[in-house]
C-alpha cells in the first residue's frame, strides 16, 4: 500500500501486467474513477501544484482527474519551458491508466458480442454493438486529446533525443490504439500515423540512445507488437524484438544502477513476446 508523504509523494514503482503479448504498460491500469468527470478542478495554478496534484489524484487511483491535472500543466507551459522526466511519465503514466481501462472494456465487450453472434441472439447483438460504439467513442476521445496535446505542445517542446523518442513512442502507441478497433481506411490511417510515428522515434534512438536505453527498449517492444498485432508481420516482429534483445545483451554490463530494473524488466517482456510468438509460428507449422 502507497501513502502520502508530508512534504513529498512517493510515486509506486512501475508495474506491468501480466497479458499474452507484452508491450511496455510500465504502470499497472487500473479502473478510472466515475466521480472524476464530474469534479470542478482548480485553475492558474504553479506548475508544482498542478504536479502535487496529480501524484495525489494517482495515489487516489482518480486517472481521469489526474490526465486534467498534467493537461493543465503542459497547456500553461511555454514553448521553450520543456516538462521535466518527472513531469512526462506522470503524464504518461495517466493516460495509460485511462486508456488501459477503456482498452480492457472493449475487448471484454467484443468478446461478449462474438459469443451473442455465434448464439444468433440478435436482441443481444444489437444492445452489445451499441455498447461497444459507445465505448469506442470514449477511446477514440482520449486518444484524440492525447495526441492533440503531441502535435501543439509535447513535440514542439521537446528539446533532447530522449525527450522526442519518449513523445513520438507515446504518438505511435495512442495511434496503435486507435488501429485496434477502427475499420476500413479509419484503421489504415491509424496504422500509417502508427508507423511513421514509431519509425521516426526508432531513427532518433538508434543515434541518441543507448541500446539498453529503456526508453529504446520500450521503442522496440512495442514497436514490435504493433507488427505482430495490427500488421500480421509475426517475422519482422520476432526480428525486430530479438536485435533489441540481443544489443542490450552485448551492453548489460554498461547499463547504470538507475535504470537498471527498468532496462531489463523490458528486456524480459521482449524475451517473453519471442517465445509466445516463434511457439505460435511452429504451431502453424505443425497443423496439417
Amino acid at each position: 500500500m502507497y501513502t502520502i508523504k508530508p512534504q513529498k509523494i512517493q510515486l509506486p514503482f512501475q508495474h506491468i501486467p501480466k497479458v499474452n503479448i507484452f508491450s511496455e504498460d510500465l504502470r499497472q491500469a487500473r479502473p478510472p474513477s466515475m466521480a472524476a468527470a464530474a469534479t470542478t478542478l482548480p485553475e492558474n495554478l504553479t506548475r508544482e501544484q498542478y504536479v502535487y496534484l496529480a501524484k495525489l489524484a494517482e495515489q487516489a487511483e482518480r486517472y481521469e482527474e489526474m490526465v486534467k491535472f498534467m493537461e493543465k500543466l503542459v497547456v500553461g507551459t511555454t514553448p521553450t519551458a520543456e516538462l521535466t522526466v518527472e513531469e512526462r511519465n506522470l503524464l504518461s503514466v495517466a493516460y495509460k491508466n485511462v486508456i488501459g481501462s477503456l482498452r480492457a472494456a472493449w475487448r471484454i465487450v467484443s468478446s461478449i458480442e462474438q459469443k451473442e453472434e455465434s448464439r444468433k441472439n440478435e436482441d443481444h447483438v444489437m444492445l452489445v454493438k451499441d455498447y461497444r460504439s459507445k465505448v469506442e467513442n470514449e477511446l477514440s476521445d482520449v486518444c484524440s486529446g492525447i495526441l492533440k496535446l503531441m502535435d501543439s505542445n509535447l513535440l514542439p517542446s521537446a528539446s533532447t533525443g530522449e525527450s522526442k523518442v519518449f513523445y513520438l513512442k507515446m504518438k505511435g502507441d495512442y495511434y496503435r490504439y486507435l488501429a485496434e478497433f477502427k475499420i476500413g481506411d479509419e484503421r489504415k490511417e491509424a496504422a500509417e500515423a502508427t508507423m511513421n510515428s514509431y519509425k521516426a522515434a526508432q531513427d532518433i534512438a538508434l543515434v541518441d540512445l543507448a541500446p539498453t536505453h529503456p526508453i529504446r527498449l520500450g521503442l522496440a517492444l512495442n514497436f514490435s507488437v504493433f507488427y505482430y498485432e495490427i500488421l500480421n508481420s509475426s517475422d519482422k516482429a520476432c526480428s525486430m524484438a530479438k536485435q533489441a534483445f540481443e544489443e542490450a545483451i552485448a551492453e548489460l554490463d554498461t547499463l547504470g544502477e538507475d535504470s537498471y530494473k527498468d532496462s531489463t524488466l523490458i528486456m524480459q517482456l521482449l524475451r517473453d513476446n519471442l517465445t509466445l510468438w516463434t511457439s505460435d509460428a511452429q504451431d502453424q507449422l505443425d497443423e496439417p
